[in-house]
């Protein structure tokens, strides 16, 4: 089949089921496996050149709702009748649908069934240990500065964060994503700091600009010296690369509870 991903995340779906070899087009934004570096970019991930992405003469295009304003993209893909599916995934347990589902239409069922049940039992084996540590510190994560954004309950960032023994600072609403001001974060007082900028290169978010906020020098997380740049490819895309985010948060929150833990041979791709 000739594939076409419009979605970093559908990227990584498509690699971990051993299909990266059967792309023929990308998004800008795709960066993972190295291999897609190579392939056809077809515009940013919101604004997709929709009359190269039909040259390409795609047999399934995989689009995506896990960003806001990716309707623009599917509409354009319905209006041209081009096969493709969406995927719109919020929790760990939905990305595995999303393995199955894109394995059955690229005629790969059992090996989805596989990795699927590998990545699941791998949760599960996370799951098993958090539920031994005695405390679970609290976590802020902001994905965005101006204005704040967080992840509420339904987001995979608050299942991340218990698997990792600790707890999302706005779990308590039951929203995906949290518009907050910056006087509630200091009202609740994290005991960790965790900058996930959607969008923004890794390199560029710098704690600094955090730290000018007020009250911020009283916080716990700061006063701890607990404040951490995180990797959005880690954890801001649903695709099972998200458990990997959790081993490392999890070794950093715990690190003598989760040394032992190795990442599941589905993940080493």
């Amino acid at each position: 089949m000739r594939l076409i991903s419009i979605c970093p995340s559908n990227t990584e779906l498509v690699a971990y089921l051993g299909l990266t070899h059967q792309l023929v087009g990308v998004d800008d934004f795709s960066d993972w496996p190295a291999s897609v570096q190579t392939l056809p970019k077809l515009g940013p991930d919101l604004s997709i050149d929709m009359d190269a992405l039909e040259a390409l003469q795609p047999d399934l295009v995989l689009a995506s709702l896990s960003v806001p304003g990716m309707e623009k993209n599917i509409e354009a893909l319905q209006e041209r009748n081009i096969p493709h599916i969406v995927f719109n995934a919020n929790s760990l347990n939905e990305i595995a649908q999303d393995l199955l589902t894109l394995g059955a239409a690229c005629g790969v069922t059992d090996h989805a069934q596989k990795v699927a049940t590998e990545y699941l039992q791998f949760i599960a084996q996370l799951q098993a240990v958090a539920q031994t540590v005695s405390t679970h510190p609290t976590l802020y994560w902001e994905w965005w500065p101006n204005p704040i954004f967080t992840p509420g309950q339904v987001n995979w960032l608050t299942e991340i964060s218990k698997l990792a023994g600790g707890q999302n600072l706005f779990h308590d609403f039951e929203l995906a994503n949290v518009q907050t001001e910056w006087e509630e974060i200091v009202r609740r007082n994290p005991d960790y700091i965790l900058m996930a900028w959607v969008g923004v290169a890794y390199e560029r978010i710098k704690p600094a600009h955090l730290l000018k906020r007020p009250g911020a020098n009283e916080l716990q997380a700061v006063q701890m010296q607990q404040v951490y740049v995180m990797e959005e490819w880690l954890y801001c895309r649903p695709s099972p690369r998200l458990v990997e985010g959790a081993l490392k948060l999890a070794q950093l929150l715990h690190p003598e509870s989760y040394q032992q833990i190795a990442l599941p041979n589905f993940l080493q791709c």
